[in-house]
């Protein structure tokens, strides 16, 4: 039997029509990007968030624009999500001067300041002193900006993780530490090398409040992240929103996941997030027509960002050392 979830109400129809959008939005550009990374069109590691998109569409759709975010090695979804350009970052998984980092930063260190996402990190727990760095500068300000910052549930496991969230806690600073527990750990199961109760129990010991939440329930983690997205901004305090959900691919897109165990695929291709929110659409009233001509949207879209990345150009030799030293005067050979 499929999973049963409350119908949607009336009133939020066209919200969430955008919520699924940006979904598909991250399913689609994922799995273009698996395709053509298998293909060989471009190099280097990457790790698909396939199965995962609930969590940044839910959250991201309470932020501001003036909102930070810090991502990981794991983070397509996060940037698009946030408002990050499609073009630019497909261009960027290619390595191509048009890229949104314009092409130094690739999969996992992919940025868009221009939308507050400060970067995904190719470091497990990374992105996490950064998110708390933002807080701390934005605090200075006198803004009442807040911090998304996503890590995994493997992450709790390194150092930055305590580090971080004591440093949150401390200063009461606006972080909304966003934790995608997918149950593995890279290639192992993470009930396999994490000791306790999980990572909310982990937050509450250093005096951060954390709210669970079914992470492939879009509507469910919409709902949780503005509770608390709101009560960060308004009490000028961390907060932990632990949402489980499940990635259908390997730890990378070459991984063959030989340790997956029997059947669990199945199981949780039920629980897919996109098919979830299908269903209530439906039920709700939206006609298949409407839904699939968001399919159809995103499918030129994510397509012409694909061929847009193919021929766009490589960088130039001499744009090597922008953006990292000033140089001076130097002259570079043609």
């Amino acid at each position: 039997m499929p999973p049963q979830t409350p119908p949607l109400r009336q009133n939020t129809k066209a919200h969430h029509l955008e919520l699924y959008r940006t979904m598909q939005r991250i399913r689609v550009f994922e799995e273009i990007a698996v395709e053509v990374h298998r293909a060989g069109e471009f190099n280097g590691y990457l790790h698909p968030s396939t199965g995962q998109e609930a969590v940044p569409a839910g959250v991201c759709a309470n932020l501001r624009p003036d909102d930070r975010l810090t991502s990981t090695h794991r983070g397509h979804g996060h940037g698009l999500a946030k408002g990050a350009d499609a073009t630019r970052m497909m261009a960027e998984l290619y390595g191509r001067a048009t890229g949104a980092c314009g092409g130094k930063g690739g999969s996992m260190h992919i940025a868009d300041f221009s939308v507050g996402m400060l970067g995904a990190n190719g470091i497990v727990a990374g992105g996490l002193p950064i998110a708390v760095g933002a807080a701390q500068g934005l605090k200075l300000l006198g803004s009442d900006a807040v911090v998304a910052c996503f890590f995994g549930d493997g992450s709790t496991n390194r150092g930055p993780f305590l580090e971080a969230l004591n440093w949150a806690s401390l200063y009461k600073l606006r972080v909304v530490f966003v934790c995608e527990d997918n149950g593995f750990s890279a290639f192992t199961y993470s009930d396999q090398t994490t000791a306790g109760n999980g990572p909310p129990e982990r937050a509450r010991s250093l005096g951060v409040e954390a709210v669970s939440v079914d992470g492939n329930d879009v509507v469910a983690v919409d709902e949780a992240a503005r509770d608390v997205i709101a009560a960060v901004r308004a009490e000028c305090r961390p907060m932990m929103l632990h949402a489980r959900t499940y990635r259908w691919y390997g730890h990378t897109s070459m991984d063959p996941v030989a340790y997956r165990r029997a059947g669990e695929m199945e199981r949780e291709k039920l629980r897919d997030p996109l098919l979830l929110l299908r269903r209530r659409l439906i039920e709700a009233g939206v006609s298949e027509g409407d839904i699939g001509a968001i399919d159809r949207e995103v499918a030129n879209e994510m397509a012409a960002a694909r061929d847009a990345a193919r021929s766009a150009p490589l960088p130039k030799a001499r744009d090597a050392y922008s953006d990292v030293q000033d140089l001076g005067a130097v002259q570079w050979q043609s």
